[in-house]
């Protein structure tokens, strides 16, 4: 994440809660001698980055509900921190906890020290890290490639760094269909890797960073383990209306596609703008293969329990068809009621024609099948979300 709040963290233990200075840091779990249980019962402990975040909030969720104590690092740079409120809220309403299984820690990942200080507070330790924390705007990746490499790639190797000294070897990494940049569909685990802006390449160097640290501390004895998730396009939100996607006003320019149909629909916008309707497609605007948040983060569920020592293994997770913008928009149009008025734009530097997985390989290897395979359905949740006002601020 990049960020501009430079912190040295350490962690504390007092009176049952860790608390993590000198950026205050807010612990939900008690301890087990205040719950009267003989033992720890969570299925473990794991630090989520940019847990605040549109896909990182969905998965804390996720995490608490399966039994798992969760931390999130996040320096509200991208992120919400309404969402972190929505998840303490959520866990009011979830049953069976017999502890606050919650920690939320401010800090960026840039700063080593800073999540090295996260990373040795944790009471219990933690034993895997899922990293969700980016930027990843392809257009913003372009007239700013230097932030992108500093935010993903660097924070990357930061990060494999604090693991390293506080001993955990368990990683599973968001990364993207970019990394393979224009190829032929539907795309493998073995197309190559050939990105086409400096946000694919930003999150390959990232890759390839971890699958060198894996062999590097494997012939150590170390037993590294990792899961690189490749991501297409993510849209939806949680269908208990929980959380969702909520850009700041600054960033609303650079969001989804959804995010500008449901602006357009709903006034904030006057037009929705593509970019692009002369690309090698059927009607002339790119085919993106769009996932439901909530299948995404069910892969990530499958694979945290899929780790395996010393192993490093790559999944493409998308539904396994392509829509086009203009089919996009006839879903958006039919979900919210709304006539969008369409302006059309010049291609953005960066931009590929068509994009969609072969996703055989998690299905098999992993046993996950998506449960939102409607565009609209996935569209619903979304626009749900946004009509009943987000997490509370400016979306209407």
């Amino acid at each position: 994440m990049l960020g501009l709040i430079c912190l040295a963290i350490t962690g504390i233990v007092l009176l049952g809660f860790v608390v993590l200075t000198p950026k205050a840091a807010t612990e939900d779990r008690t301890f087990l001698k205040d719950t009267g249980l003989e033992k720890d019962t969570a299925a473990g402990h794991i630090l989520v980055t940019g847990g605040a975040g549109y896909i990182g909030s969905h998965a804390v969720l996720r995490l608490l509900e399966e039994n798992y104590r969760v931390t999130v690092i996040d320096n509200l740079s991208r992120g919400n921190a309404e969402a972190i409120e929505a998840i303490r809220s959520a866990m009011d309403e979830m049953p069976n906890l017999p502890y606050r299984p919650f920690t939320y820690a401010e800090a960026d990942l840039s700063e080593r020290e800073a999540v090295l200080g996260v990373l040795r507070a944790a009471n219990p330790p933690i034993d895997t890290v899922i990293h969700f924390a980016a930027v990843a705007f392809v257009g913003e990746s372009v007239a700013r490639p230097l932030q992108y490499y500093h935010n993903i790639t660097m924070n990357t190797v930061t990060l494999l760094e604090a693991m390293e000294q506080a001993g955990i070897t368990r990683l599973i990494y968001s990364s993207t269909c970019a990394t393979y940049g224009n190829q032929k569909v539907p795309i493998t685990e073995k197309t190559p890797q050939v990105p086409t802006n400096p946000y694919g390449r930003a999150k390959l160097f990232s890759e390839y960073a971890i699958k060198d640290q894996s062999l590097a501390l494997n012939m150590a004895g170390e037993k590294f383990a990792a899961i690189l998730l490749r991501y297409f396009n993510v849209i939806g939100a949680d269908p208990k209306g929980r959380v969702g996607e909520q850009p700041r006003e600054e960033l609303r320019s650079q969001g989804r596609i959804s995010t500008a149909c449901f602006d357009a629909a709903s006034g904030v916008i006057p037009h929705l703008t593509i970019f692009g309707s002369d690309f090698p497609t059927p009607d002339g605007t790119c085919v993106r293969d769009y996932i439901h948040v909530s299948d995404l983060v069910d892969a990530h569920v499958k694979a945290l329990k899929a780790l395996k020592d010393g192993e490093v293994k790559v999944y493409n997770v998308g539904v396994g068809k392509g829509y086009s913008v203009k089919e996009f928009i006839n879903a958006c149009k039919t979900v919210t009621g709304a006539d969008i008025t369409v302006e059309k734009k010049d291609r953005r530097p960066g931009d590929y024609a068509e994009i969609f997985a072969d996703s055989t390989k998690v299905k098999k290897e992993l046993s996950w099948v998506p449960a939102f395979t409607d565009l609209s359905e996935s569209l619903a949740t979304a626009w749900a979300f946004r009509k009943k006002g987000g997490f509370g601020s400016t979306t209407t």
